[in-house]
């Protein structure tokens, strides 16, 4: 089955979410020891949340950006890796981030995550480190959710922004309110609506980190 025509309320979604992604992505990589740290972390997060699902064969990264995690996805010899994202500019310039060797393992093409362009069933794994974290709305942490198990033909990976241990009202380093973040109970109600089931969690730092990082697969 082909992806239906996204209603009004799905393009608009996809309108706001797409260029929050593509401001993000634009973005320097972090530097200096902490910068170093968090990458690391990072990858040892995607490793053993792949390991979690089973190693898949044919992965689907959803809203890649500028392909921050196409190394570590092709550390696995026989896995299939395609990525999607809203911007063609921005798969344009993935393409001067990676060696040759790498970009001949992964084939893109342009989607909203709100909508892709895939059959149902149509890979293994969907894998979205970084815009699904990045959605404060239940309703449209939903629709993603749907789609995912839409595409997906077993599990899904993705990382979340929680609200576990820190209270009061939060600012960045200008003082400005920080965006909030998602209680677990209410992103985990949210997976099973959309008919996936928790296989695993990792928190970025056990037990006080706000990013955590799901394992999920298709219910029944």
């Amino acid at each position: 089955m082909s992806a239906q025509p996204p209603s009004a309320i799905e393009l608009e979604i996809a309108r706001r979410y797409d260029q929050e992604h593509a401001r993000v992505c634009l973005q320097p990589r972090p530097r200096g020891l902490a910068g170093r740290l968090t990458f690391w972390r990072d990858e040892q997060l995607v490793r053993n949340a792949l390991k979690a699902a089973g190693e898949p064969g044919l992965v689907l990264d959803v809203a890649c950006g500028v392909g921050r995690f196409w190394p570590v996805l092709a550390e696995h010899a026989n896995r299939v890796i395609l990525a999607a994202d809203p911007s063609q500019d921005i798969l344009d310039h993935a393409r001067t981030h990676h060696p040759q060797s790498l970009l001949e393992r992964v084939k893109t093409f342009q989607s909203s995550a709100f909508t892709i362009g895939l059959s149902a069933n149509a890979v293994d794994c969907i894998f979205c480190m970084q815009l699904f974290q990045d959605i404060v709305c239940p309703e449209h942490r939903l629709a993603m959710l749907k789609e995912f198990h839409r595409v997906s033909r077993d599990t899904v990976i993705v990382a979340v922004r929680v609200d576990a241990h820190f209270k009061g009202r939060r600012t960045d380093a200008q003082g400005v309110p920080a965006r909030p973040l998602a209680s677990k109970a209410d992103v985990e109600a949210e997976f099973k609506r959309a008919g996936l089931r928790l296989l695993s969690h990792q928190d970025f730092l056990p037990g006080c980190a706000r990013m955590r990082v799901y394992v999920l697969r298709k219910a029944g």
